[in-house]
């Protein structure tokens, strides 16, 4: 389990990183006020999340500087237990 922050963003919910798998995890928002998918993406150093926490646009980062990069972050997403 990845410990997640919370973001200002109009499309991204909240983020988390675990150093020791080097596992980016975004979750997105989804329809209302209710947190959507969450999706892990690999190959995420420490240095890539402090740069992406620090954007001025967390959202705006995601789209131009991981999500296009699938061969560098390949991604998964995680389905999860519903209670």
């Amino acid at each position: 389990m990845i410990n997640m922050t919370p973001v200002k963003s109009s499309q991204i919910h909240s983020i988390g990183h675990d150093a020791a798998t080097g596992t980016l995890a975004i979750r997105f928002n989804g329809r209302g006020n209710v947190p959507g998918s969450l999706y892990h993406y690999a190959n995420f150093s420490a240095d890539d999340f402090a740069r992406l926490k620090a954007a001025d646009s967390v959202g705006s980062h995601f789209y131009k500087h991981i999500k296009p990069h699938t061969d560098k972050f390949p991604y998964q997403r995680i389905n999860e237990e519903k209670s």
